[in-house]
């Protein structure tokens, strides 16, 4: 059974940092690629981050987040972080991770779509204050 966990979210104030994992079980996250998505509250869920299987580790960061996120494979195995720094009270959304089998080495840096994706985790709660 395919089961993702995200952590590390929580509240914060504008300027501060927080990582956020998502880590796998029933699957082996190196040949797939992870997505991160948020949801603010009266928006749409909308992906924000994408990181290729770990053989190829290209990735994407949407324009709203690009200076201020990092994708990244952790070292511990299964797991992928998200970095944020400089938050910034616009970035208050539940996170989410969410990942597809890895295919081909065709990518494009591209915000990744929702429907395209098939395991999800429950997300995780961040809260910028100013």
């Amino acid at each position: 059974q395919v089961q993702l966990v995200e952590s590390g979210g929580g509240s914060v104030q504008t300027g501060g940092s927080l990582r956020l994992s998502c880590v796998a079980s029933g699957l082996l996250l190196d040949y797939y690629r992870v997505a991160w998505f948020r949801r603010a509250p009266g928006k749409e869920r909308e992906g924000i981050s994408l990181i290729k299987g770990s053989a190829d580790g290209r990735t994407y960061l949407a324009d709203s987040v690009k200076g201020r996120f990092t994708i990244s494979r952790g070292s511990a195995k299964n797991t992928v972080h998200l970095q944020m720094n400089n938050v910034k009270p616009e970035d208050s959304a539940t996170y989410f991770c969410a990942v597809k089998w890895d295919t081909g080495s065709a990518f494009t840096a591209k915000a990744p779509l929702e429907s395209e994706f098939h395991y999800w985790g429950q997300g995780t709660q961040v809260t910028v204050s100013s």
